[in-house]
């Protein structure tokens, strides 16, 4: 399995912490040693880095940690390889173009008969069944609306009902995102934290790091963050529920 990662903030925040943790998780304290991934959202624009290395060897890693990009959302991925081959077109996270927005999507789990899933216009580049899957549900949507939808909670609320045909095939964790809304559907395992004032101290379950976010936020900051595994040992982390969602936007989970 793989592990997933994501932020949602109501101002550009680094992830450097939170992916230190993942990082670490990608063929040192981990088995996903098959590639890594992120997207960072910038206004309309995305920058994304992915490598086909594991995370804790990769010198694009290195480079990620080391150049802290700040942005109100984030999603990441780190893989361990169970469809396709271990290559950069088979890395997470995708990202495809919907209504004039760059919706990017990471998976964990793993399908069966997704080949029977009609994509459209919405064509897999690599061999895996997760993108097949995005591929699938963006199709969906398109026939769904003809035109940009205005009800942005509607449009979720299809998307998980998508998720549970998804789940009926496998294992179907995810990370969706248009750039202002995150959404985390679970399947087996899926953990979110909201962190506002007061801010506290936070350290790491698979790297001896803490970090005292007091000194690194404003009162008025709010971050959630959505991993796979909690990864902090002295914080409350919220799991959700099998065949459930999450929706976050600007840091605030609404739904």
């Amino acid at each position: 399995m793989c592990e997933l990662l994501g932020m949602s903030a109501n101002v550009p925040t680094d992830i450097v912490f939170s992916l230190s943790g993942l990082i670490q998780r990608g063929g040192y304290s981990g088995p996903h040693k098959d590639g890594w991934g992120i997207t960072f959202y910038e206004g309309l624009g995305y920058r994304t880095f992915k490598d086909h290395q594991s995370s804790y060897y990769s010198p694009v890693a290195q480079f990620v940690q080391g150049c802290p990009i700040k942005s109100e959302v984030i999603v990441a991925h780190i893989r361990q390889a169970n469809r396709g081959n271990v290559s950069l077109a088979n890395t997470h996270p995708f990202t495809r173009e919907l209504w004039g927005k760059y919706w990017t999507y990471a998976h964990n789990g793993q399908l069966k008969g997704y080949r029977s899933l009609r994509t459209g216009s919405y064509r897999p580049v690599g061999e895996t069944d997760s993108e097949w899957a995005f591929c699938w549900i963006l199709n969906q949507l398109s026939l769904k609306y003809s035109k940009r939808p205005s009800n942005w909670s509607a449009v979720f609320k299809f998307i998980a009902s998508l998720a549970d045909e998804l789940r009926k095939k496998g294992v179907f964790n995810m990370l969706l995102s248009d750039g202002q809304f995150v959404m985390a559907y679970c399947s087996t395992q899926l953990h979110w934290i909201t962190r506002r004032a007061p801010f506290g101290r936070a350290k790491l379950l698979d790297q001896d790091v803490e970090i005292d976010f007091h000194q690194h936020t404003r009162p008025e900051d709010v971050v959630s963050v959505i991993a796979t595994q909690p990864l902090t040992g002295n914080e409350t982390w919220h799991r959700i529920e099998s065949g459930d969602y999450a929706l976050f936007h600007f840091g605030e989970k609404i739904v």
